[in-house]
């Protein structure tokens, strides 16, 4: 008997996340593990009046192409690959690993070539959802791999993923409309203000964000969701940083990630394990350095870290920066081939001051 809220999730991800039309062409990216969801979800597609377009994804083939294929194939873009992200109005991908760590074996070099020759790609996306002119979303399906991640079964994984996304209540979509109604005024009072603060045990930051925009995290790029985030002023970002859990990138944890910023850039970077990938990414190109999203996870309902970066950038009672791009709707100019989160905790004493005023503290907002 199939799991009934596989196909409640799939209507979310159709009727709310990416709201489907009549027309619409809509791209859907998954692999044999997910094949329960990417079932449902083209068939959601079918009766929203949309016309699916199902890319298959295996970490397997990934695996082959970047142990064994050359510069000139790790560097090849397909065409059918920049026609579909550049006439299509949307996709919806559905990640579901077998192997979390399956890339960890292949030299990040190699990986370096392939992130910078689909480049191209992610600034599409970037620029054309910035514009409104293409949705997208990303979620998972519960698999063994998470689960163990997780340090969870897989059927209490599956209740944890499921409640994240309020398919456990009566109206999932209202549930996320909630939620996007209480952020929007916490991104209404941060519309007009320009200096932001952050100090605790783990942080002392300061950076601008005059002249950018905040963006609501309500359950439409991120199923789950749970945060506002927005692109820092670029070279405003000084003062340092400790990451409170591993920063997980390319099936490789680092541990004890410590950044410190002079005029936005990363200049000096450490970290207990796996230091030398963490330099080898920042050093993937110029942009890499800088951050291109700092945001606050919402999501009390996401409590523990489960090593999947989808929940725990949300987790309630933390920020999170990503070094590397940034969304140009929330006004960032940074570009870069990496987009890499790493997660610290305010629960135990951390501040945030906008502008001269407290604006949250120990994992809550105060105004």
């Amino acid at each position: 008997m199939s799991d009934p809220r596989i196909q409640k999730m799939a209507r979310l991800l159709v009727e709310y996340c990416v709201a489907v039309k009549p027309g619409d062409r809509v791209i859907v990216n998954g692999g044999r593990a997910a094949f329960p969801l990417v079932k449902e979800t083209f068939r959601e597609v079918l009766r929203a009046g949309g016309h699916p377009y199902v890319g298959w994804r295996e970490d397997e083939l990934m695996e082959i192409l970047l142990k064994e294929g050359s510069d000139d194939q790790l560097k090849h873009l397909p065409e059918p690959a920049r026609l579909l992200y550049e006439t299509y109005d949307s996709t919806i991908n559905i990640s579901a690993a077998g192997n979390t760590r399956i890339l960890s074996g292949v030299d990040p070099a190699r990986q370096r070539v392939f992130q910078m020759a689909n480049r191209e790609l992610m600034a599409t996306v970037m620029k054309r959802s910035a514009a409104k002119e293409f949705d997208w979303v990303g979620t998972i399906f519960p698999t063994a791999a998470y689960a163990q991640d997780a340090d969870m079964s897989l059927a209490d994984f599956e209740d944890f993923v499921y409640s994240a996304c309020r398919l456990d209540t009566a109206d999932p979509v209202a549930e996320w409309q909630r939620v996007g109604a209480e952020q929007e005024k916490l991104i209404a009072w941060l519309s007009d203000k320009k200096q932001v603060e952050v100090k605790g045990p783990n942080v002392e930051l300061s950076l601008r964000i005059d002249g950018r925009t905040f963006i609501n995290g309500e359950g439409r790029r991120n199923m789950p969701c749970g945060e506002i985030f927005t692109g820092p002023v670029e070279d405003s970002v000084n003062g340092w940083v400790r990451f409170s859990y591993p920063a997980i990138h390319q099936g490789r944890e680092v541990e004890g990630v410590e950044l410190r910023f002079e005029n936005g850039r990363v200049v000096e970077a450490t970290a207990r394990k796996n230091e030398e990938f963490l330099l080898s990414v920042l050093d993937t190109d110029p942009g890499a350095r800088y951050l291109g999203e700092f945001a606050i996870g919402t999501n009390h309902g996401i409590s523990r870290f489960t090593r999947s970066i989808l929940f725990d950038e949300k987790i309630g009672g933390t920020i999170h920066m990503a070094v590397g791009a940034g969304y140009p709707e929330s006004g960032s100019k940074n570009q870069s081939a990496v987009h890499w989160d790493m997660i610290c905790d305010m629960r135990d004493g951390g501040q945030i001051w906008v502008d001269g005023e407290l604006f949250y503290e120990s994992g809550q907002f105060v105004i």
